[in-house]
C-alpha cells in the first residue's frame, strides 16, 4: 500500500511526494471515523445514548479529553475504559502513519548523496 523508494533511488519528486502525504491523511482520517463510529455504536448499545451524545462522548474521548455523560452501569463503563485504551493508541498510530512520508523524505534526502 505505501510504498517508498529505496536508498539506492533518487529522491521521489514533490508530487509523489503530495501524493503520499495525501495519501497517509486520508487512510489517518479514515481511521479516526471509523472509530467515532464505532464508539459511538458502543455508547449508543451501553450507555443507551442518543446519538448526538453519543457523537459527543465518543468525538471527546477520541481527542483525549474524556468523557461527558455520567455512565450508570458497568457494561458502559467497562466499554468506555476499554475505548479510551483503544483511542489513546490510535492517536499513536494515526500520528505514525501520518509521518511515515515526511520522515522518510527527510531521512531519504540526508541519504540519497551516500550513494556508492
Amino acid at each position: 500500500m505505501f510504498r517508498y523508494e529505496h536508498k539506492r533511488q533518487k529522491l521521489a519528486t514533490r508530487q509523489v511526494f503530495a501524493q503520499r502525504v495525501a495519501r497517509s491523511l486520508l487512510f489517518g482520517l479514515a481511521l479516526i471515523a471509523a472509530s467515532l463510529l464505532v464508539g459511538m455504536a458502543g455508547y449508543m448499545y451501553f450507555a443507551r445514548l442518543s446519538l448526538v451524545d453519543a457523537f459527543l462522548d465518543a468525538a471527546m474521548i477520541l481527542g483525549g479529553m474524556g468523557p461527558v455523560a455520567t455512565l450508570d452501569n458497568d457494561a458502559a463503563k467497562i466499554f468506555a475504559g476499554l475505548y479510551a485504551l483503544y483511542s489513546g493508541l490510535l492517536l499513536i498510530g494515526v500520528t505514525a502513519v501520518v509521518l511515515a512520508p515526511v520522515l522518510h523524505r527527510i531521512l531519504h534526502a540526508m541519504h540519497a548523496d551516500e550513494q556508492k
